[in-house]
């Protein structure tokens, strides 16, 4: 193949199809920041909300955390960022490099399953919000008992198909500058809300030491017993929680498709921003809220809703940032489903595959078990997908070290890989087989699923023929890759400018704006938490922040958003003007 065959073929090729040009790699602030926007979310409010409802004790929590969110930000570390930052390729490709087209599918639907259903129960949560505004009761069932309810769901998931339909990039684009006040809010909620815990237990509203703090978390939040008055929870339970929570993306790969635009794989601990920002801080302050406001309301926490916990912590912010948070995750995920499901149908559009995946993801989320049951449901599909992640760690890591190749399938021209469809079969057997005997807690059935997974692909691959010699196939994908690198360092030279930096005064005036107004809120809450030093001025107190904060919420997102379309404007002006400037005549 002569280069400029070979720059003709490539040319023609699906970008998504080649790993990552080298030019089009990020750096680390990009990657704190990615991970800080995902995982301060909707969810953290039912999760940690649960961990209160199952019986976790206050040292188990503040320990288990710790030790749980470290072991993912390792995994995402040291399993997915090696394979993404080597191969640069997304999980789909690499997945249909070594396993054929027909695997890819099968992959594809459980995706459909898996971003539906966490859609929904993003749907679910944003409408106990507008339920509470109509004053319908909170859903505690399974299945709704209101027809309001099922009313209110259906309007807010069809904004959130329309908006995953044609809108997704601004979405995406607001959900980028939600991460920053969402995790003030976390902080405020429970800054306002422990002086009530505070006087439940202590019978004062001050904390004087660290002994009280663990005081009122042993008695009225993290107690040991559960809603059955039964023992809770204990450490390894909330460690392996913590752990698997995120499985799907960590040890299952799908994050591959983020990190192999970092330039370096140490990259991958960037992740502990959203797990220690999250999964820990966020966690533990939507605990704290959900037990004051059944403090407040004299219920049990099992007895409320998202939309409770936040409006008695917050006030009116408290709608915002349940409807907020709720449907940027809601369809930042169904914008997945769609694409999984597009990659299936080939021939059908993507919008017309996100309205479809859409329509059965509204009808899901009228039932409240799909966010009651959030921790059982994400624990499951990591398990479901782990297999996945098992079977390309073991081809990538481990085929080189045993005299095995990598991507054998592909240099067989397999349609249709027995080993991997077979693992991935025999992976779900065992470890929904080990959940059934109830040999350990299912929070941790993803090591041992993953483990046999790598040893039954690698003895089935073997045995189809990846310890075959492929010397001539190695050569000729390496010769591939070269060519490649070379077409898009072409590319490069004719690229357009990377992210551009507004530095205009009315920019930098609504920046400041927007993080002034976060400073604001974080006064008052601290005002709450730390100056109230009776029930009257707690009262008063409370009154005025949530005043503020609603105030500060809305001039946030305001002066955020403003600057992100002037930010928006200058990168569009900046690319037109290179593209011009290329395609202008030079004058000698």
């Amino acid at each position: 193949m002569t280069t400029k065959q070979s720059t003709s073929s490539f040319a023609n090729m699906n970008e998504e199809q080649m790993p990552v040009a080298k030019h089009k790699l990020h750096g680390w602030k990009h990657f704190a920041g990615l991970y800080a926007g995902e995982h301060v979310a909707a969810t953290e409010f039912v999760i940690g909300a649960t961990f209160v409802a199952l019986g976790a004790s206050t040292r188990d929590i503040l320990l288990g955390l710790l030790i749980g969110n470290l072991l993912a930000m390792c995994s995402w570390w040291l399993v997915t960022t090696p394979i993404a930052v080597e191969t640069r390729m997304s999980l789909y490709n690499y997945l249909n490099k070594i396993a054929g087209n027909s695997m890819t599918k099968l992959y594809n639907w459980a995706n459909v399953v898996i971003f539906s259903v966490i859609s929904a129960a993003m749907i679910t949560v944003s409408s106990t919000a507008v339920r509470f505004l109509f004053d319908i009761p909170a859903q505690l069932n399974w299945y709704p008992n209101s027809f309001w309810f099922v009313a209110i769901v259906l309007a807010v998931g069809s904004i959130v198909v329309l908006v995953a339909m044609y809108g997704f990039t601004t979405v995406a684009d607001f959900s980028k500058i939600c991460a920053p006040w969402l995790f003030v809010i976390f902080i405020s909620g429970s800054f306002a809300l422990f002086p009530a815990l505070s006087n439940h237990v202590l019978g004062t509203t001050t904390i004087g030491s660290w002994g009280d703090f663990l005081q009122i978390g042993d008695t009225s939040i993290w107690t040991g017993t559960n809603d059955q008055g039964e023992s809770g929870i204990g450490l390894l339970e909330v460690i392996g929680f913590a752990w698997a929570a995120n499985s799907i993306t960590h040890f299952g790969l799908i994050d591959m498709a983020i990190l192999r635009y970092a330039k370096k794989k140490s990259y991958g601990l960037f992740s502990g921003v959203g797990m220690f920002f999250g999964h820990y801080l966020a966690w533990i302050s939507a605990g704290i809220m959900g037990a004051g406001a059944a403090v407040l309301l004299q219920t049990s926490i099992t007895q409320l809703d998202p939309g409770d916990v936040a409006y008695h912590a917050l006030g009116f912010s408290g709608f915002v940032i349940i409807i907020i948070a709720g449907w940027t995750t809601a369809n930042a995920n169904l914008y997945r489903a769609g694409l999984a499901a597009q990659s299936i149908f080939t021939s059908v559009s993507r919008k017309k595959t996100t309205a479809i995946v859409g329509i059965a993801t509204v009808i899901i989320a009228c039932f409240p078990f799909v966010f009651t049951k959030m921790l059982p449901l994400l624990t499951y599909a990591g398990l479901l997908v782990v297999p996945v992640g098992a079977i390309v760690f073991a081809e990538h890591v481990l085929f080189p070290k045993i005299g095995l190749t990598r991507y054998w399938a592909k240099y067989q021209n397999l349609v249709f890989s027995v080993p991997a469809v077979a693992s991935w079969g025999l992976a779900l057997v065992f470890g929904f087989g080990l959940n059934a005997v109830d040999v350990m807690s299912f929070y941790y059935l993803f090591i041992p699923t993953w483990l046999f997974t790598i040893v039954v692909y690698t003895v089935l691959a073997k045995q189809y023929g990846a310890g075959k010699d492929y010397s001539a196939e190695i050569k000729a994908e390496a010769l591939e890759q070269e060519q490649i690198e070379a077409y898009q360092a072409t590319l490069a030279q004719s690229a357009l400018p990377a992210e551009v930096v507004d530095n205009s005064l009315v920019s930098r005036f609504l920046n400041a704006a927007s993080w002034l107004s976060l400073i604001v809120i974080s006064i008052f809450a601290v005002q709450v938490m730390f100056f109230s030093p009776s029930l009257d001025i707690y009262t008063g107190n409370k009154a005025t922040f949530e005043f503020y904060c609603f105030i500060g919420t809305i001039v946030y997102f305001v002066t955020s958003y403003l600057a992100l379309q002037r930010q928006k404007k200058l990168a569009l002006q900046t690319q037109q003007q290179a593209i011009d400037s290329q395609a202008s005549p030079v004058m000698l």
